[in-house]
């Protein structure tokens, strides 16, 4: 392959200057491994390069500083995969090389992953929405992993147990301010569907829901599919449910898809909140009413916190609650009088 020359040299500095937000003295500086630029703008340079396809030159491929296991339940609910993109980018960022594991049905399981990343010689792992997660799942398997050197920290799911630090969001809160929501719209009977009832997320968000409703509230367990969701929402409407509260954005597509099923609307029939909210969910029919988990935050709060463990600083053994956010759009209205 020829180098570029002089003036398509001139225009990929531009580009990169312009994708970074830095002149193209830095960039330069950047690209030919001169001091005097901060880390900070180091890195804004080298996203650019990597945005815009650029292949970087050899003097600045970084040297690993370690792997790190992220094992993650699955890829096709779109949370998992936005927390293991800001996962893997914090780590990135830090010099380590991020090694995805996902289970799925008749694959490997986590205790086989677990062990796979500990062959390798990772340098600590990352947990999302795990067995831990799970209260009929022997938590032995994470004391373990501790005798064996490896630090680890855990998302979604705590289980006091287990000696180690989680990061967690308030799913008792997301379901009472769910609940709110559909109150302030006159919404009278409402219903709750969520995954099965051994999971931690989903005994908080039973007990928010209980709690803001005194009780009077409907619950239906199922499973965290469109599918559920779709079955869970159909009891509902058959109790006279008109605000159905869903435990994950999938399941709510499902809630509607059941709703439509009876020749109703959403959300001139029925109100549907759904939870986790990724990209998407802003464009679906109508756009979904959702809890936003605080995914970047909380991803950064367990990488922050595994590297405070690889560094041998002792972290908290404790659960890191992060607020839920309500994000209103097109699948919730007023209730229909009467």
């Amino acid at each position: 392959m020829t180098e570029p020359g002089p003036d398509a040299r001139t225009a990929r500095l531009a580009d990169i200057a312009q994708q970074a937000g830095v002149s193209e003295a830095t960039v330069s500086r950047v690209l030919n491994g001169k001091s005097g630029v901060a880390a900070a703008t180091r890195q804004r340079v080298l996203a650019a390069l990597d945005v815009l396809g650029y292949e970087r030159p050899l003097r600045l491929r970084q040297r690993s500083a370690g792997l790190i296991g992220l094992v993650i339940p699955e890829l096709t609910n779109p949370i998992f995969p936005a927390f293991a993109q800001v996962i893997e980018q914090a780590l990135a960022g830090h010099g380590y090389t991020p090694v995805l594991c996902t289970q799925s049905p008749g694959g490997a399981t986590e205790d086989e992953l677990v062990d796979q990343l500990v062959e390798r010689g990772v340098t600590g792992i990352v947990f999302l929405s795990g067995l831990h997660a799970d209260t009929t799942a022997d938590p032995a398997r994470y004391a373990r992993l501790t005798g064996r050197g490896v630090p680890f920290v855990l998302i979604n799911g705590f289980n006091e147990r287990v000696n180690a630090p989680f990061v967690s969001p308030d799913d008792g809160a997301a379901a009472r301010i769910a609940v709110r929501h559909l109150r302030a719209l006159g919404h009278e009977r409402i219903g709750l569907a969520v995954g099965p009832q051994r999971f931690v997320p989903v005994q908080r968000k039973v007990a928010g829901f209980a709690a803001e409703l005194d009780g009077r509230g409907v619950v239906r367990h199922t499973l965290y599919s469109v599918e559920g969701g779709q079955a869970a929402t159909a009891a509902l409407l058959d109790a006279g449910c008109t605000g159905i509260v869903c435990g994950s954005d999938m399941m709510a597509l499902g809630a509607i898809r059941a709703v439509r099923q009876r020749g109703l609307d959403v959300p001139t029939d029925v109100s549907v909140v759904g939870y986790d909210d990724s990209d998407l969910f802003a464009f679906t029919d109508p756009p979904l009413t959702t809890l936003r988990q605080p995914v970047r935050a909380m991803a950064s709060a367990a990488v922050d916190t595994l590297l405070e463990e690889i560094g041998g600083n002792l972290v908290q053994r404790t659960e890191f609650v992060f607020q839920p956010e309500l994000v209103v759009r097109g699948s919730t209205a007023a209730a229909r009088a009467g």
